[in-house]
């Protein structure tokens, strides 16, 4: 049986490969066998990333047991957090394109056979995934794990609470102590920031979708059971290759509304809007903001983890994980359980014993925190093609929302607002410029979001923009406003002092201005010029789609 390794392996024509191979210390023997791409984003610079070699060697040994020769290769990686608040953050998004492509080099250049993507963190899951939809060729996932919680004032904590005590700080809330306090208590050690952020939001929905055994968004990277998931990947990725299972076998439109599904009970991160969007582009299948709504009508909120609510991921895990919140779908019949899956088995296989072992972490579906899912696509003249927000993590008090608009042309410069207390209860923060294209990078607002939650205004302030959110971030924070002001939306139009409605329930965002009026001074609009001219970004803002579209480079 041939395999595409016999591109550089096999025939006379192949010494040249072959003597390159040996020079690398591969014998005969491992030649002759499947070659497995183990790709590693390993680092020290990432906290969730910093265990990804002790991933990696487990990995290797699961396909060496199942008789497969794994060669590890690099991928980069951004933390999030540390990239907060400067230039970095312009990186972050753009990077999961450059993340998609190397895999994709590495595996075509090098003809890899399969490969076993090894993540964690934010842009670095959603990358991989879309490079294994754009190959199609075996693939599985398997992440470095959750962080555990912090501790701060006697409460379990995550990085969230980090942010927001710099804003209980500058609001006088909090000493310069409990500020270090915080700062050494709130990440203990290696993982994936501890509450449902973007990565773990990812993690669990790339289990969700099929593309990673159970367990993966959830075993702690900590405990053992993390480097037994990662030999059984590699394990897995041999039958994989046997059974010739390939990504787009599993990421069928189906999947995406099972992932989809499982995103509304969990309350996962709005990022995952424009990575789930990214990966369907890759796999061929057609998902749309409209699909989010219709979801979101039907499922109902089962989790309140960090920042929406006490929990972290170790008790989701401890409560059953991602399985257990499945389980809890199908008792509406809420996900197709014939879908094929990583593990070479169907949903329904897979979910053959679960249960829901901690019914305060994971709500019983006939007692949830809302009918309705945890993420909420708005439309209205200020976002004519859709905004997103987390509906899970809004107080009820800011569902509906009227107030007059604070208007910034960076985040650098509504965050200087906010922490000299310019910013007022009822009012409507805006900050655009800050898209895929106008940012460019499309930058995560946590620093602004934080300092409002830290100052206790979380429950007064509305903040809308074309940039996106942090998963840590809480309160209306309404985000992916398309198009964005860059590209000419009206969100470029509003003016301070415009009255700005918010209505969650009815899906809506809208600027009190007449039509008129937006013409008139849409008349008057001078599109920006770049505020980045030269490398990567510019040629990323120059290529990069809307965020309803998923932010994919055209």
């Amino acid at each position: 049986m041939s395999k595409r390794s016999d591109n550089i392996t096999a025939g006379a024509a192949r010494m040249p490969n072959r003597s390159l191979l040996r020079a690398c210390g591969m014998t005969d023997e491992e030649m002759n066998r499947p070659i497995i791409g183990v790709v590693s984003a390993y680092s020290e610079i990432i906290p969730g990333h910093i265990n990804l070699d002790k991933i990696a060697d487990a990995v290797k040994a699961g396909v060496s047991m199942a008789g497969g020769t794994p060669v590890v290769v690099p991928a980069i990686g951004v933390c999030d957090g540390i990239a907060m608040g400067h230039i970095g953050m312009k990186y972050s998004l753009p990077s999961r394109e450059l993340i998609a492509d190397s895999v994709e080099t590495l595996a075509q250049a090098h003809q890899m056979d399969a490969l076993v993507l090894i993540p964690n963190c934010d842009k670095i899951v959603p990358g991989m995934l879309m490079a294994a939809a754009r190959l199609n060729i075996p693939s599985i996932l398997v992440s470095g794990g959750p962080m555990l919680a912090g501790h701060f004032g006697g409460e379990e904590i995550s990085l969230s609470k980090t942010f927001e005590t710099v804003g209980a700080y500058k609001a006088g809330l909090v000493t310069e102590e409990q500020l270090m306090e915080c700062e050494c208590g709130s990440c203990p050690g290696c993982g994936s920031c501890s509450g449902m952020y973007t990565a773990n939001s990812m993690n669990c929905l790339s289990e969700a979708i099929g593309m990673a055994l159970p367990g993966n968004g959830t075993i702690p990277a900590v405990h053992a059971a993390r480097i037994h998931l990662a030999k059984h990947a590699g394990m897995k990725i041999m039958e994989l290759l046997e059974k010739d299972i390939k990504p787009r076998d599993i990421l069928t439109p189906k999947a995406f509304r099972n992932a989809l599904t499982c995103e509304m009970a969990l309350g996962c991160s709005t990022n995952t809007v424009l990575h789930l969007l990214a990966i369907a582009h890759e796999a061929g299948v057609d998902v749309n903001l409209e699909l989010l709504n219709e979801l979101s009508s039907k499922v109902p909120n089962l989790c309140h983890l960090a920042p929406a609510g006490p929990h972290h991921i170790e008790e989701l895990y401890m409560a059953g994980g991602i399985p257990a919140v499945m389980h809890e779908l199908t008792r509406r019949d809420l996900l197709d359980l014939s879908l094929l899956t990583a593990t070479g088995k169907t949903v329904g296989e897979n979910l053959e014993g679960v249960t829901n072992k901690n019914p305060e972490v994971i709500r019983p579906i006939d007692h949830p925190y809302s009918e309705t899912g945890g993420i909420a696509v708005l439309w209205g003249n200020i976002a004519e093609n859709g905004c997103v927000v987390k509906r899970s993590a809004v107080a009820p008090e800011m569902m509906v929302h009227s107030g007059p608009a604070r208007v910034f042309d960076s985040e650098d410069d509504a965050i200087a607002s906010i922490y000299a207390g310019e910013i007022n209860k009822g009012d409507v923060v805006i900050i655009r410029y800050e898209g895929p294209k106008g940012g460019p990078g499309m930058r995560e607002m946590l620093n602004p979001t934080s300092a409002l939650a830290g100052m206790k205004l979380d429950k007064d302030v509305a903040l809308i923009t074309d940039g996106r959110f942090s998963g840590a971030s809480r309160g209306a924070s309404i985000g992916h406003v398309s198009p964005e002001a860059a590209a000419g939306g009206n969100i470029a139009l509003i003016q301070e002092g415009d009255t700005v409605e918010i209505d969650i329930p009815n899906s809506r965002v809208h600027l009190a201005v007449s039509d008129e009026e937006l013409a008139a001074r849409r008349a008057k609009w001078i599109p920006r010029e770049p505020n980045i001219k030269s490398g990567w970004l510019y040629r990323y803002s120059r290529m990069v789609s809307s965020a309803d579209k998923g932010a994919i480079l055209e």
